[in-house]
């Protein structure tokens, strides 16, 4: 017996309930409806045109970021959602996205404690807090080997740092809600510097990228327990930083 969309649809709302994301976000079943099957399951942070040539026909894809956020009014290639869409339905290509649900449920707190290494509370849905007592660039260093980022953009206004806060993903705007010495997040504007600076919060940029790669493999172990090693294949592609980084002398 073939697994149906409807069973993995399932799953994946048990353990991140689809119901707790956002009201701007657009996570669930975006592509293939709820009895369509599958013959194999690729997780990733987002679709691109590499993902989407590699892949066989009949997959179902589910990754964190949704590929289509507003609706789609006309039908243009050279738009980036249509572009995809149009590559999906010839390959007979289903997407379950996960975005806002999971980043409260599993993927802030995995990445805090798992990848980072940091002990600590969610104050609230999205914000981690650690007590560290280190230097500022003892902090950045350590930041550095974990998720093997060479350039950093932050603002030091503290030699010592005793607790930080850290989100995934885009959290610049929870600055009002920082109390600690540091902020970890991503995708850090110039505007976005200056008002920490302001507020005397140091803060650093490690990367919307660096900080949700990790989606697919987190979600991996959960769904091939689930799958109970059915002739499935479960496969999460090695996907680049569309955003990238060179150092002039």
């Amino acid at each position: 017996m073939k697994y149906k969309i409807a069973d993995i649809f399932m799953f994946l709302d048990d353990i991140s309930a689809f119901e707790l994301q956002e009201q701007w976000d657009n996570s669930g079943l975006l592509v293939g409806n709820k009895k369509d099957t599958f013959d194999t399951i690729c997780l990733t942070i987002d679709i691109d045109d590499t993902l989407l040539d590699s892949l066989p026909n009949n997959t179902l894809v589910i990754s964190h970021h949704p590929m289509i956020f507003t609706p789609i009014s006309r039908i243009n290639f050279d738009d980036m959602a249509t572009k995809f869409l149009y590559k999906m339905i010839k390959k007979d290509i289903k997407l379950i996205s996960m975005h806002t649900n999971f980043d409260k449920t599993h993927l802030n707190r995995y990445f805090c404690e798992n990848i980072l290494g940091f002990c600590g509370e969610m104050k609230n849905d999205y914000l981690f807090i650690s007590q560290v007592d280190t230097s500022f660039d003892k902090l950045l260093e350590t930041i550095s080997q974990k998720i093997d980022k060479k350039y950093f953009n932050f603002v030091k206004t503290k030699e010592n740092i005793k607790d930080i806060t850290i989100m995934c993903g885009s959290g610049t705007s929870f600055l009002n809600n920082i109390t600690t010495d540091c902020f970890l997040t991503g995708d850090v504007k110039y505007h976005n510097a200056v008002e920490a600076k302001a507020k005397d919060i140091s803060l650093i940029d490690i990367g919307h990228f660096e900080s949700e790669k990790h989606f697919g493999s987190l979600i991996y172990k959960k769904l091939t327990n689930y799958l109970e090693h059915k002739e499935i294949k479960v496969i999460i592609p090695k996907i680049q930083n569309p955003q990238q980084e060179k150092k002039f002398e």
